[in-house]
C-alpha cells in the first residue's frame, strides 16, 4: 500500500488557473541540450499544454549546441527560448554519476529565471494530459514532487534495492528497524514545482562544488538539497511507466494527469514495442495518446508572430571564477 499523499497542500480541482492569465509571471520551463531526438518531445509537449488550455507559456531552457533548426522549430510552437550555459559537477569527479545524467547538472540554471514567481519544470520526455494549471496554487517556500520508485534495476546500485525496500510499499519489505530510521521520501525529478531564486540559486551552486556526485547526479542532489521542505504529491501528476508494472495497486490509470516515458524503450518517438514490458497494452496505450497529440495540426501554433521573450543566461560570479573541466559534456538530455 502507497504512503499516504499530502494532497492537501494544493488544491487539485483540475480547473482551469486563471490567476495571472497571460503573466509571464508563471511558466512551464523543460530543459534540451544537443542535436538529438528529444526535440520531438518538447514539440509534443508543448501541444500538450495547449490541447490542455493551460494558461502558462512552455520555457525552454537550452544549452548551446541545440541547433538553430530545432530553435526555429520551438519558437514556431510558441516555446520561450532561454539559453543557459552548462553547468558541471567538482572536476574529477565525474565517474561518481552515470555518465548519461551528468550534463542534467544544467537544469540549476533555472533557478536563476528570477523574473517568474513559480514554476513548474517537466522533462521533454513527458506529457500533459490533463490541465494541471493549478499545481501553481501551492502554497509557496515547498518543493512539489511525486515520489519515485526504487525497484527498477537502474536502482541497484542503492540499498533501498538492494534489501527489497520501496517507499511506494513500505510494507511490503519494510525498512530495517536495525538500519536506522527510513530513509525521507525521495522524489523523481522530472516533474517538480519550484520558485525561482537567486539566493536558492547561488547556493545550490555554492553546495555542488562540494557535494560528489551520485548516480542518478541532479536528482540525487536536488533530494538532498530540498529534503526538509519536499512535499510529496500524487503520482498521478508524474506516472513513471515503471509503476504500472512494479505498483500497479497504486495506479489509477483513468485519473493519470501526466505520464514521464522515462522506462526503457517508452519513449514515443522511439517506441518499437520490443524492449521488455513495452509490449503491455497499457504502455501502447499512452504511446498512441503521445502521438495523437503530437500529430494533431490543429494544436500547432496558430500565431505565427508570437512574441518571443530570448535571453543568452551569463554564468554568476560564483562560476566565472572556476575554471571549466577539460572533459566535454555529454550533451544527453534529461531521462531521470
Amino acid at each position: 500500500m502507497a504512503p499516504e499523499v499530502l494532497v492537501d497542500v494544493f488544491t487539485g480541482t483540475g480547473k482551469v488557473s486563471t490567476l495571472n492569465a497571460g503573466y509571464s509571471k508563471r511558466a512551464y520551463i523543460t530543459f534540451l541540450a544537443g542535436n538529438g531526438d528529444y526535440v520531438k518531445g518538447v514539440v509534443g509537449l508543448a501541444k500538450g499544454l495547449r490541447k490542455v488550455k493551460s494558461a502558462y507559456p512552455l520555457v525552454v531552457a537550452m544549452l548551446p549546441d541545440v541547433p538553430e533548426e530545432h530553435r526555429q522549430i520551438l519558437r514556431s510552437q510558441g516555446c520561450i527560448i532561454r539559453e543557459i550555459e552548462p553547468i558541471y559537477p567538482p572536476e574529477n569527479q565525474i565517474q561518481f554519476a552515470m555518465a548519461y545524467y551528468v550534463i542534467n547538472y544544467s537544469k540549476l540554471r533555472i533557478w536563476n529565471f528570477e523574473e517568474y514567481s513559480k514554476m513548474m519544470y517537466l522533462d521533454a520526455d513527458i506529457q500533459v494530459f490533463e490541465n494541471i494549471d493549478h499545481l501553481f496554487d501551492t502554497p509557496d517556500g515547498y518543493f512539489y514532487a511525486a515520489m519515485d520508485c526504487f525497484c527498477e534495476k537502474t536502482w541497484s546500485h542503492a540499498l533501498h534495492h538492494q534489501i527489497g525496500y520501496c517507499q511506494q510499499c513500505p510494507d511490503r519489505v519494510p525498512w530495517p528497524a536495525e538500519l536506522g530510521p527510513a530513509p525521507a521520501f525521495y522524489f523523481n525529478a522530472g516533474m517538480f514545482v519550484f520558485e525561482p531564486s537567486r539566493l536558492t540559486y547561488e547556493n545550490l551552486l555554492e553546495v555542488l562544488q562540494i557535494t560528489p556526485p551520485t548516480p542518478f547526479a541532479e536528482q540525487d542532489f536536488l533530494n538532498m538539497f530540498f529534503e526538509k521542505v519536499y512535499k510529496p504529491i500524487p503520482l498521478e501528476y508524474n506516472l513513471v511507466l515503471a509503476m504500472l508494472w512494479r505498483h500497479p495497486e497504486n495506479v489509477e490509470v483513468e485519473k493519470v494527469k501526466v505520464v514521464h516515458y522515462c522506462a526503457a524503450g517508452s519513449k514515443p518517438w522511439r517506441y518499437t514495442g520490443k524492449e521488455v514490458n513495452m509490449d503491455r497494452e497499457d504502455i501502447k496505450m499512452f504511446v498512441s495518446k503521445w502521438w495523437d497529440i503530437y500529430n494533431d495540426e490543429s494544436l500547432d501554433l496558430k500565431d505565427q508572430n508570437p512574441v518571443v521573450e530570448e535571453e543568452t543566461f551569463s554564468k554568476s560570479s560564483i562560476m566565472a571564477s572556476m575554471p571549466e573541466p577539460t572533459m566535454s559534456y555529454i550533451p544527453a538530455p534529461s531521462a531521470a
